[in-house]
C-alpha cells in the first residue's frame, strides 16, 4: 500500500472463477482494475492441472485476489455445489498463496446467458462462452462494488 499523504491505492488486480465439474470459466481485471475480461475456458475436471493453469495465472498476470462464485441456493443455504466451491477456494489458496473470496454467484450464468443471446450469440458458441462470460460478470460486479 503506498503512502496515505493522498497518494492513490495500489490496484487490485483480481480473477474471477466460475467453478464447473467439466468447464471453469476464468475472468482476469485489466490493469487498472476498472473491468473484467473473460479469458479461455479451463479444464474442470483435473483438479490439479486447473490448480496448476491458475497458479500460472496469478504469476503470469499478478494476481492479488481470486474471487470464487458461490453457488448458494435461492434459499441461501449451501448446497453440495457450494460446498464444493468452499473446498476448491481452499484448495486454490493453498496452492497459489493468493487471497481467495468467495462470492454469492447466484443467477451469473443465467445472466450470462440471457446477455450473450441478447447479443447474438446463440446454440454451441454460447455454451462455450457462457461460463467466460459468467465469470466476468461476477469479477464486474465486485469491482463495481468497490468503487461504489
Amino acid at each position: 500500500m503506498l503512502s496515505p499523504r493522498g497518494m492513490a491505492k495500489a490496484k487490485t488486480r483480481a480473477a474471477a472463477i466460475d467453478l464447473g465439474k467439466a468447464r471453469v470459466g476464468v475472468a482476469v481485471t485489466d490493469e487498472l482494475g476498472l473491468y473484467a475480461h473473460p479469458r479461455p475456458l479451463l479444464d474442470g475436471r483435473n483438479r490439479k492441472a486447473l490448480l496448476e493453469a491458475l497458479a500460472a495465472l496469478a504469476r503470469d498476470e499478478g494476481l492479488t485476489r481470486f474471487l470464487v462464485g458461490l453457488p448458494l441456493e435461492m434459499n441461501g443455504d449451501e448446497g453440495p455445489a457450494a460446498r464444493r466451491a468452499v473446498a476448491f477456494a481452499q484448495a486454490l489458496a493453498d496452492a497459489t498463496g493468493v487471497e481467495v473470496e468467495l462470492v454469492d454467484e447466484r443467477l451469473t450464468t443465467v445472466e450470462a446467458a440471457r446477455r450473450l443471446r441478447d447479443g447474438g450469440v446463440s446454440g454451441r458458441r454460447s455454451k462455450e462462452r457462457v461460463d467466460g462470460a459468467a465469470a466476468a460478470l461476477l469479477l464486474q460486479a465486485w469491482l463495481d462494488g468497490r468503487r461504489g
